[in-house]
């Protein structure tokens, strides 16, 4: 009886408190600056260097370029660059080695999707994720906004 009393104590106390919990669904969570997201991608940024590529310790990027087509201009072009985020750990390496800052870490981080398959995402999947962009992302070298 007296255990009875103690449990039924220590919950009409903790009944009064503030409650902790966040209404997920319907009310979305502020994740802060340095959280580590869903990638974005801008193709037009991109120079094909597979630096992303080679740092990857998952190895779940592939990136494919060709030679530019005018042969006045020098560089490649993109083809293709997907992520499976079904292996990808969200380690920032790839946004940290980009030297032209194509690959930039979002705030984003839903990817519930009910097959596996749907884990795979294109270029063009990522160019859309434009949505949550860290902030650190929009300064230049002094600190700046762009």
């Amino acid at each position: 009886m007296k255990g009875l009393l103690k449990g039924m104590g220590v919950t009409l106390k903790t009944m009064t408190k503030k409650k902790v919990t966040h209404k997920y669904p319907d009310e979305p969570i502020r994740m802060p600056d340095r959280f580590r997201g869903i990638q974005h991608f801008d193709p037009e940024k991109c120079i094909v260097c597979n630096q992303c590529v080679r740092v990857c310790p998952t190895d779940c990027i592939s990136l494919t370029g060709r030679k530019h087509p005018d042969p006045g201009k020098r560089g490649k072009i993109i083809d293709t660059y997907d992520i499976n985020f079904e292996i990808c750990i969200l380690c920032d390496l790839c946004t940290e080695v980009c030297p032209t800052e194509a690959v930039v870490m979002t705030r984003n981080f839903e990817l519930a999707t009910y097959t596996r398959d749907d884990l795979y995402k294109n270029l063009e999947w990522l160019h859309e994720n434009d949505s949550g962009i860290r902030s650190e992302n929009n300064l230049n070298a002094r600190g700046v906004k762009k």
